[in-house]
């Protein structure tokens, strides 16, 4: 992230925690369970975000919107709603970096879901999104104005524009072919509120460059998934943010060609050594401009045979024939006999861990695409298993998932972490995820703005929807 960005045209967060609470709609109301003009939160075990190691029989006050007082011998305010939560765990709300309204499967289904995916990462815990990446973007700005309105429920949004990359099938992003048109739709959509761009697979050097300094100029941010560019190119360029991780990092690649994206992508960083010289400053390049990166780990992990099977909970959420294309998808890759998959997902894990080992910003997101086994929040969900699967503790998953989406946001000082002050964004989950990571799934209440929701009724209302709206 370039750090230069951290106040640009953010500072006109419609939604933020200084603003005047929305005058909440019949709809809305409907799935809040908590709305006091103060709240504690007593009896918690409480992990603030920071890092820092879970604290025991916390009480948190929340009034006005924000977090007014945390710690063991808080005194509750004399007529506070009291919420004992002994058993209970508090986590900041999450920070979703790679949160599409968008939905597809390998069946070929591509559904901009309006309705269901912001209640979905809303029930799951995920208070704030970055869309990144737009098949309908002017669908997406209504839906964050009705949110901010209080019309529906759902998270924070941050806007990105349509994908911008070179020639290719899908319709609805933006072909570019040079630097003056890349300049063109970042004009264009900044001055329709879009605050970050995606760059994608197919763009060129030459391109990125142009979108990466006409969004700068315009107060707007770029992250890219990339193949044509490797990473230590898009950061020449001027990118700030990088999507999946090694997943998308061409530069190892013996065989690529300027601007092409290679074949044998897998194969060539399933076999790297993490320790080499070529990754080592490839690492320091990037941290040393500051650009961040998202993991994507629950995205991935669908396509890696036997690691992924349907739950209940997906099985309700899903229409019926998205539920069919899933499970039809699921089994491929059961079947799938190659370890490429397996071993690739694992040096995605150590690679991430290796970039935030050399000091880089590592934030999450869940990318709801491919062949749509991994649903919007609860894929957010899972990356936290996978986070603590790959080697970082709870504490530090949980600050990745938070504070960094929030740093890399560049509105650190307004939420991400259970600190005074900042916005009443908090999870409650049944359990201790801490020690049971599985329990992060177990959400009862999540706080949006000091506002709490009743999780359980925001994923009654979604069922049979995914897939369709």
């Amino acid at each position: 992230m370039r750090t230069s960005f951290a106040t640009l045209s953010l500072v006109t967060w419609v939604s933020g925690a200084t603003a005047q609470s929305p005058q909440f709609s019949a709809e809305t109301r409907s799935f809040i369970s908590v709305d006091a003009p103060v709240v504690a939160l007593t009896r918690v075990k409480l992990l603030d975000g920071t890092g820092a190691a879970p604290a025991e029989n916390q009480t948190i006050i929340i009034s006005g919107g924000r977090i007014t007082a945390v710690g063991a011998g808080v005194a509750v305010p004399q007529g506070a709603r009291v919420m004992d939560l002994a058993g209970h765990t508090v986590v900041p709300g999450f920070v979703g970096l790679h949160d599409h309204l968008h939905y597809t499967t390998s069946g070929g289904r591509r559904t901009q879901l309006n309705f269901s995916a912001p209640r979905l990462y809303l029930a799951s815990g995920v208070t704030t999104i970055r869309t990144t990446g737009s098949i309908s973007p002017y669908s997406e700005i209504t839906q964050k104005t009705r949110i901010d309105a209080g019309e529906i429920p759902g998270p924070r949004m941050i806007i990105t524009g349509p994908y911008i990359t070179g020639v290719d099938a899908v319709a609805e992003r933006a072909h570019v072919t040079t630097p003056e048109q890349a300049r063109r739709v970042v004009a264009y959509w900044t001055e329709e509120g879009v605050t970050w761009f995606k760059v994608y697979a197919g763009i060129s050097r030459a391109n990125l460059a142009a979108v990466a300094d006409e969004a700068h100029k315009r107060g707007a941010r770029v992250t890219g998934h990339l193949c044509s560019v490797g990473f230590r190119e898009a950061v020449a360029a001027g990118i700030d943010g990088l999507e999946h991780g090694l997943m998308a990092n061409s530069e190892f690649v013996p065989t690529k060609k300027p601007d092409e994206c290679p074949g044998g992508l897998g194969q060539t960083n399933a076999d790297l050594d993490l320790s080499s010289p070529p990754v080592q400053q490839s690492l320091r390049e990037i941290v040393s401009k500051g650009v961040a990166m998202t993991t994507t780990l629950a995205i991935y992990e669908t396509s890696v045979p036997g690691r992924v099977k349907m739950t209940q909970r997906m099985r309700d959420a899903l229409v019926a024939d998205a539920e069919e294309e899933v499970d039809s998808a699921l089994a491929r890759a059961a079947r799938n006999t190659n370890p490429l998959a397996a071993r690739m997902f694992r040096k995605e894990m150590d690679y991430e861990l290796a970039f935030v080992k050399a000091g880089g910003l590592l934030g999450a997101g869940v990318d709801p695409t491919g062949n749509g086994a991994a649903l919007p929040g609860f894929g957010d969900q899972r990356n936290f298993q996978l986070l603590v699967e790959a080697g970082f503790p709870a504490p530090q998953a949980i600050q990745i998932m938070s504070a960094n989406g929030a740093r890399i946001l560049g509105m650190a000082d307004q939420f991400g972490t259970v600190t005074v002050g900042k916005a009443a964004d908090l999870i409650v989950i049944r359990g201790d995820p801490a020690t049971r990571p599985a329990e992060i799934e177990n959400v009862t209440v999540v706080f949006r703005q000091g506002i709490g929701y009743d999780s359980a009724k925001l994923l009654e209302s979604v069922k049979g929807q995914v897939g369709v709206r």
